[in-house]
């Protein structure tokens, strides 16, 4: 017998059963809170999501940013890595340069990205261009990294298909063997396939969540040609949510 589909809740044709409304509490985002550029507005927010994280258990990863590409066929493709560089001149994160995202922008660099703290009442969107975060960054990133996550980055042929589990515990094997942990900084070296990308921001748009879905949304586009601080180089205004 086939198992009928689920059935729309009671309160919302089309909803999802057992899913109940939420009415978001948060502190909001008026224009005179605002920081003068998107660099100090969006340093602020994730210096409190990260601070948050370390006193509350509803603020897990408080790094976690979606990702969104396009791939050769014009479809969005997002996924959700952690931001590992963040600073005047954007976000930006790591990966394996052979990976279908780094493929993705090798084709298109456009991209959009959000940091999302629920639990917060707050998000950040980014819209713009990815260029390829410089060598020495990313070999001072890549350093830093436990054992384990420098050897994976060798281990891992990022986004292609692996037979089973047991490929990828062979490669791992392999990976510790070739590269033993000496507790030194470069036992593992960084692999040259390995990179990360920065998002050269057009757009920042800070939500924050209200009571009856009157969220706020405060978005500053590109006007010059200036970094993320450079308050000169935006302009700021307030989307209807």
């Amino acid at each position: 017998m086939d198992t009928p589909p689920p059935q729309p809740s009671a309160d919302r044709p089309g909803g999802l059963t057992g899913v109940s409304r939420v009415d978001y509490s948060g502190d909001g985002l008026v224009e005179s809170d605002v920081a003068p550029s998107p660099y100090l507005q969006a340093r602020e927010w994730v210096d409190a999501a990260v601070a948050a994280a370390g006193e509350r258990d509803d603020v897990p990863e408080p790094t976690a940013i979606s990702v969104a590409t396009v791939d050769p066929t014009g479809t969005p493709d997002v996924r959700t890595v952690l931001m590992r560089f963040f600073d005047e001149r954007g976000p930006g994160f790591v990966t394996n340069l052979r990976s279908a995202k780094s493929r993705h922008l090798g084709a298109n660099p456009r991209i959009a990205a959000a940091l999302t703290w629920p639990s917060l009442y707050r998000a950040i969107r980014f819209r713009g261009t990815a260029q390829l975060v410089e060598r020495d960054e990313v070999e001072a990133y890549f350093n830093s990294r436990p054992y384990g996550s420098r050897l994976s980055a060798w281990a891992s042929d990022q986004s292609s298909p692996a037979v089973d589990r047991a490929e990828l515990e062979r490669r791992w094997q392999e990976v510790l063997e070739r590269f033993p942990e000496t507790g030194g900084a470069h036992d593992v070296p960084v692999p040259d396939f390995w990179g990360g990308w920065r998002v050269v921001c057009d757009e920042v748009e800070f939500w924050a969540g209200r009571r009856n879905r009157l969220h706020d949304r405060i978005v500053f586009r590109r006007t010059g040609e200036g970094d993320l601080a450079d308050a000169g180089s935006w302009e700021r205004l307030r989307l209807q949510p």
